[in-house]
C-alpha cells in the first residue's frame, strides 16, 4: 500500500480520539513518578486487552513492550522492526491547571506531557493491530517509566525487552505546547544534550572568622572555583561544539563568625557530543582540583553520568520530516539542539532513529508565551493527538515498507 496521501484522519477516526483524550485524562489524574507507575501501566494494559500482542514486562521498572508481528512477520519471511516509545512517567510538583482532570495526587503532575505520549501510542497500536494483515513487518511499542531523570529506558534495556525482536529503527514524540497545534518540530543529529551531575567538596581549615590566619578558608577557594569552571568552558571548549555547566548549590557554614571546614558544590554539565562531555569533565576535576590546591585547600570530585547526547539519525529524522506534511501541519527545522536532556537518548545510543516534538499549543493560546514543559500550569491542545497517533502509525508503516 501506499501512504503518499495519508492524513491523520486515515489513521484515527473520531470515536478513536475519543479514546485517546479519555485514557490522557485519566492517566493525567493519577500521576506516578519515577521507575515504579504501575497504576499508569495497568490503565495502559486495560487499554490493550483483547489486541493482537504480546506483552514482556520489565523486572527493573513497571514498563512493558507490546509487540505486534504483521503479517509477513508471522509468515516467517524477512522483515524489519521498528520500535516507538512512549514514556510514562510524572514529575514531582503540584499542579495548577485547574482542569476538571487535574491531578488528585499530592505532590505529582503531568507537566511534560508523558499522559498525552502515552495515550498516543495506544492510540497507534490499535491503528496498528486494525491493519495487522498489511504490516509488512513487526511493531516494539515501548511502554516506559522512569524518564524524567530515573534512567527507566536504560532499565528496560539492561531487561533486554529491546533484544529480541532487535528493533532496526526507533522513532519517539514529545509534545510542545510552544509550538503550533500539529506542526512538527526537530533536526538531524543533536537534539537534546547530555545531562551529567557535578559535586565536589573542597576542604580546608576551620576555625575563628575574625582570625583567619589560624585557619585554612575554603571559601575564596570555592569562590575561585566557581569563577574559573566559567573561564574553562569558554576558553578550552569549541562554541560550534558547546557545553554548559552551571553551579546551581553551594552549601558551606553554620555561623557569621566560624570559617568552615569544607565548601559542597553540586550543579549541572550538558553538552551536545561525547568528545566534548569527556573533555568538560576533565576540565571540571582539573579545574577544581588544581584552585582548591592553590588555596592550601584539598578537593574532592565526583560526577554522576546522567542521559547520554540523544543523537537523531539524520535518515530517520528525514522520514519523519516527509510525514509531517502528510499526517500534520508540516515541519520546523529546530535551528539549534536544546540543552535539556532526554533518556530517548539510551534507545537511540544503540538503535538508528529518531525523536521530534509535535505541537500541542492550545487554540486560540499564543505558542510563543504558553506556559512551557515543566510548569504548573502547562496544558495542551488535546485533539492535536491525533496527529501524533497518525505520525507513529506512517513513520512505523512507512519504514517497515522501505527502511530508511
Amino acid at each position: 500500500m501506499s501512504l503518499d496521501l495519508d492524513t491523520a484522519a486515515d489513521w484515527i477516526d473520531d470515536p478513536a480520539l475519543d479514546d485517546v483524550i479519555a485514557l490522557r485524562r485519566a492517566i493525567h489524574a493519577e500521576p506516578e513518578v519515577g521507575l515504579n507507575c504501575p497504576l499508569t501501566s495497568a490503565k495502559v494494559k486495560a487499554a490493550l486487552a483483547g489486541l493482537p500482542l504480546e506483552i514482556r514486562d520489565s523486572t527493573r521498572t513497571t514498563g512493558f513492550v507490546a509487540i505486534l508481528r504483521g503479517g509477513q512477520a508471522r509468515a516467517g519471511s524477512n522483515s524489519r522492526t521498528v520500535l516507538l516509545r512512549g514514556d510514562m512517567d510524572a514529575l514531582p510538583m503540584t499542579e495548577e491547571t485547574g482542569l476538571s482532570f487535574a491531578s488528585r495526587t499530592p505532590g505529582a503532575m503531568h507537566a511534560c506531557g508523558h499522559d498525552a505520549h502515552t495515550a498516543m501510542l495506544v492510540g497507534a497500536v490499535k491503528a496498528l493491530c486494525a491493519r495487522q494483515d498489511e504490516l509488512p513487518g513487526t511493531v516494539l511499542f515501548m511502554f516506559q517509566p522512569g524518564e524524567e531523570g530515573h534512567h527507566g529506558a536504560r532499565e528496560m534495556i539492561a531487561d533486554g525487552l529491546l533484544a529480541d525482536p532487535r528493533p532496526d529503527a526507533a522513532f519517539a514524540l514529545h509534545i510542545s505546547p510552544n509550538a503550533p497545534a500539529g506542526v512538527f518540530v526537530g533536526r538531524p543529529g543533536p537534539l537534546l544534550a547530555s545531562t551529567d551531575t557535578v559535586y565536589a567538596t573542597i576542604r580546608g581549615k576551620g576555625g575563628h572568622a575574625a582570625m583567619p590566619h589560624d585557619c585554612i578558608d575554603p571559601i575564596p577557594a570555592a569562590c575561585a572555583a566557581v569563577g574559573a569552571l566559567q573561564a574553562m568552558i569558554a576558553r578550552t571548549i569549541p562554541v560550534a561544539d558547546p557545553a554548559v555547566l552551571t553551579i546551581t548549590q553551594v552549601h558551606a557554614g553554620s555561623s557569621h563568625n566560624i570559617i568552615p571546614e569544607a565548601v559542597e558544590l553540586v550543579g549541572t554539565l550538558r553538552t551536545l557530543s561525547p568528545a566534548t562531555r569527556e573533555k568538560a569533565q576533565a576540565g571540571f576535576r582539573r579545574v577544581v582540583e588544581g584552585i582548591a590546591a592553590a588555596h592550601g585547600c584539598t578537593a574532592e570530585t565526583r560526577i554522576d553520568e546522567g542521559y547520554p547526547v540523544t543523537l537523531c539519525d539524520p535518515r530517520a529524522t528525514a522520514l519523519m520530516q516527509t510525514l509531517a506534511g502528510e499526517v500534520g501541519a508540516g515541519w520546523e527545522e529546530m535551528p539549534a539542539p536544546m540543552m535539556g536532556g532526554e533518556d530517548f537518548s539510551y534507545v537511540l545510543r544503540d538503535i538508528p532513529g529518531a525523536m521530534a516534538f509535535i505541537g500541542v499549543a492550545p487554540a486560540g493560546s499564543d505558542h510563543r508565551t504558553n506556559p512551557p514543559l515543566h510548569n504548573t500550569r502547562m496544558t495542551i491542545e488535546e485533539s492535536a493527538m491525533a496527529t501524533g497517533v497518525a505520525m507513529h502509525c506512517a513513520v512505523a508503516m512507512r519504514y517497515l515498507e522501505r527502511g530508511f
